[in-house]
């Protein structure tokens, strides 16, 4: 698409390609020091808004809400987790998190912080645009790239501006727009996924369950007084529509064992998630730079999607301010960002990863490595050194 052919054109510092959580709060903070910034996004605020996504947010994002002052309600409708259970095969350990390691995480749906950042920009009279269409970023190594688009009246605009933040997800249109011979992608995929369901019952733990036996994987969350969030270790083809209610709750309840009851209600919502890891090397290009899932996804059992995602835009905000107020110094600024944000992200990876192959069953485990894994679960749960590790690396790290 043309500059010619566009009917509106906006010129900003900043485009954001993402209107997310990522998206979102990278143009409060740097509206915040004067920056300006336009964020598009191919969702709609609505279906974003009601999309239920993962919940735990360690202490390093909540302080990030608390200080954008953003009136997030973090601290009033969220719940402090000062603790989290590991069990295996029946046997339920609890990791003290804030006396391990003097930090606690937070129970609050990423929806709710979506809606947070999304009132906030709009308060701000922030420039946003939500279900858009046939993206496209452009000037990327020039000194004027430009993001392209059809918004969701059908005309056709264009952001112009001196750099470009993209934050568009996993599917990422801006990842894509780095050349592959550029770009390393680094990627594995796992022999396993999660079914994830919403019930309407009260909360079966006051605290996050992470468990496994001889039938997998279980986790037990929570969404609010009333809805509760369960997974189930499965095969990545698993159809749904294939289990019923009571099928659901009995193989939970088997890899929970006696010690904890489920309390079971109505099932509102049923998903199967797959699980991969990926991180894109480098997370610039030019005058673009990629944060969140655009530049990496984790599986969740570590809790680092969302969280990581904040920490890159921690670490990209200062880069950006130092970037623009010396436009023709190179892009020396944004490469600092980029290996910043990859020093944690691979951190977060281990991390994933590891919990990851703690709690699960693989198709070709045999007993030696059940066993094998369960001497892990006990070196990690039987010692106050072993229970800091785990608690380091859910909390986030200092």
């Amino acid at each position: 698409m043309s500059a010619a052919k566009t009917e509106d054109i906006s010129t900003v510092d900043v485009g954001i390609v993402g209107g997310g959580p990522a998206g979102l709060m990278s143009a409060i903070l740097l509206a915040r020091r004067g920056i300006t910034a336009a964020v598009i996004e191919q969702r709609s605020e609505q279906e974003i808004r009601t999309t239920h996504r993962a919940g735990i947010l360690e202490a390093g994002t909540v302080d990030m809400l608390v200080q954008a002052d953003i009136g997030s309600c973090v601290l009033t409708e969220g719940h402090e987790h000062t603790g989290t259970i590991l069990s295996f095969d029946g046997t339920q350990v609890r990791i003290p998190l804030k006396e391990a390691v003097g930090r606690s995480v937070w129970l609050y749906p990423q929806n709710e912080v979506f809606t947070d950042l999304a009132r906030a920009w709009q308060e701000e009279d922030g420039e946003v645009h939500w279900s858009v269409s046939d993206t496209a970023v452009s000037g990327l190594t020039t000194s004027t790239p430009a993001i392209d688009f059809t918004d969701s009246d059908g005309r056709a605009r264009r952001i112009e501006a001196k750099m470009i933040i993209g934050a568009d997800g996993s599917r990422s249109v801006c990842r894509r727009s780095i050349p592959e011979d550029v770009r390393t992608d680094y990627f594995t995929e796992y022999p396993f996924a999660w079914f994830g369901i919403l019930c309407e019952a009260p909360p079966t733990a006051p605290e996050l369950i992470y468990a496994n036996s001889q039938d997998g994987f279980a986790l037990i969350s929570q969404r609010s007084a009333t809805v509760q969030r369960m997974y189930f270790q499965c095969d990545p083809e698993t159809n749904p529509d294939d289990w019923d209610d009571e099928a659901i709750f009995d193989r939970i309840q088997s890899v929970l064992g006696s010690a904890t009851q489920l309390k079971r209600g109505p099932i509102i919502s049923k998903n199967v998630l797959p699980f991969r890891s990926y991180v894109c090397e480098p997370m610039t290009y030019g005058r673009l730079v990629l944060a969140g899932d655009a530049g990496h996804t984790v599986p969740p059992t570590g809790a680092k999607g969302l969280n990581l995602a904040f920490t890159d835009v921690r670490a990209l905000i200062p880069r950006v301010e130092e970037f623009l107020a010396a436009p023709d110094g190179g892009t020396a600024a944004l490469e600092q960002y980029s290996q910043t944000a990859l020093d944690r992200v691979w951190k977060a990876q281990h991390f994933s990863y590891w919990a990851t192959s703690l709690m699960h069953n693989r198709p070709n485990d045999d007993a030696f490595a059940y066993r094998r894994r369960r001497g892990e679960f006990d070196a990690i749960t039987g010692s106050p050194e072993g229970r800091a590790y785990f608690a380091d690396g859910y909390t986030g790290w200092a």
